[in-house]
């Protein structure tokens, strides 16, 4: 990392976007642009990080964060470990806390983290000289997902200053939308949130975006969907009558997206539950760029992982 990069990015840990400034969120997006080329490579490996050990540590279940992730890790040449809650020490009362410093006594460099708990991140983080990645805690916050849908909506058009973004969904349990919003709102772009009241509360609008309740009234107006999943897993209770309605009411099909502005991105953080936030013809459509966000993704991850380490490395020295 040269002394202007360093400059710019002199954080060990990405726990959220809130935090971020918008330098800082376009250095990391700019540093994962160079590291698109390594996934065209007949051999896909460079030796940013050789000799580190990153490890995956997740208290939830995880397929695309956590491969992408193991992904990254690998092609920077990174050794990787892996644990999941049933397998960890918390199974036997073993805190957070307590794992962290006994994982990092082996020597990891880096703890990807992802976990049920708001705020578990941080407070790894402040207990920890590794770096610290926060890969979605709670309803807080999923940094490295925003900065790959963000990266995904600079490739289309470039500069998001004035751009008109609408979050389609469970806005209420969803630590995606909270990253999007953040890191959308200080690189300039609109942020609207579209969804039933009882998954789009009204206190939203304190973070300075729009809020509706019908989405057919606002079709036209935005020029990218992010359609958000049905988070069951994390409702109390019934939060709308039917997933027949819902569909009905907000899910995204073809001929809704022929009503939308010409060149609309449709995207997706995944799972999806086709037929219910969006049509199989809509995901696997000429507007999708879902896969695309994937593949971002792990460009994106690596840029996260160098940059945490490299800033540590700095600041230590």
């Amino acid at each position: 990392m040269t002394d202007a990069a360093a400059r710019v990015w002199t954080r060990k840990d990405l726990l959220g976007l809130e935090e971020l400034s918008s330098h800082e969120i376009l250095h990391l997006l700019d540093t994962a642009r160079g590291f698109q080329e390594i996934s065209t490579r007949s051999i896909k490996k460079a030796p940013a990080l050789r000799g580190k050990v990153v490890l995956n540590l997740f208290f939830e279940p995880s397929t695309r964060t956590k491969a992408s992730f193991s992904l990254a890790a690998q092609r920077l040449s990174a050794d990787l470990v892996d644990v999941v809650k049933e397998a960890s020490s918390a199974v036997k009362g073993e805190s957070l806390v307590d794992t962290g410093r006994n994982l990092e006594a082996m020597g990891v460099d880096i703890v990807v983290i992802r976990h049920q708990q708001a705020g578990a991140p941080a407070l790894l983080a402040r207990n920890l000289d590794a770096c610290v990645i926060n890969a979605g805690d709670g309803t807080h916050e999923h940094p490295t997902q925003g900065l790959l849908d963000i990266f995904t909506m600079r490739e289309k058009f470039g500069d998001l200053r004035g751009k008109k973004i609408a979050l389609v969904g469970d806005i209420t349990h969803s630590r995606v939308a909270r990253s999007n919003i953040w890191g959308l709102q200080k690189l300039g772009a609109e942020v609207g949130l579209i969804g039933p009241k009882t998954l789009v509360p009204s206190a939203f609008k304190e973070l300075g975006v729009a809020i509706h309740y019908h989405l057919d009234e606002v079709i036209d107006h935005y020029d990218v969907f992010n359609i958000l999943r049905i988070q069951t897993e994390r409702q109390q209770k019934g939060m709308f009558p039917s997933v027949r309605e819902y569909h009905y009411l907000y899910g995204i099909d073809q001929t809704r997206v022929s009503r939308m502005k010409p060149g609309v991105l449709i995207m997706h953080p995944g799972p999806i539950n086709r037929g219910v936030e969006i049509s199989q013809e809509v995901a696997d459509g000429e507007n999708s760029v879902i896969l695309r966000q994937v593949t971002n993704g792990l460009a994106v991850r690596m840029a996260a992982l160098v940059l945490t380490q490299s800033a540590k490395e700095v600041n230590v020295g």
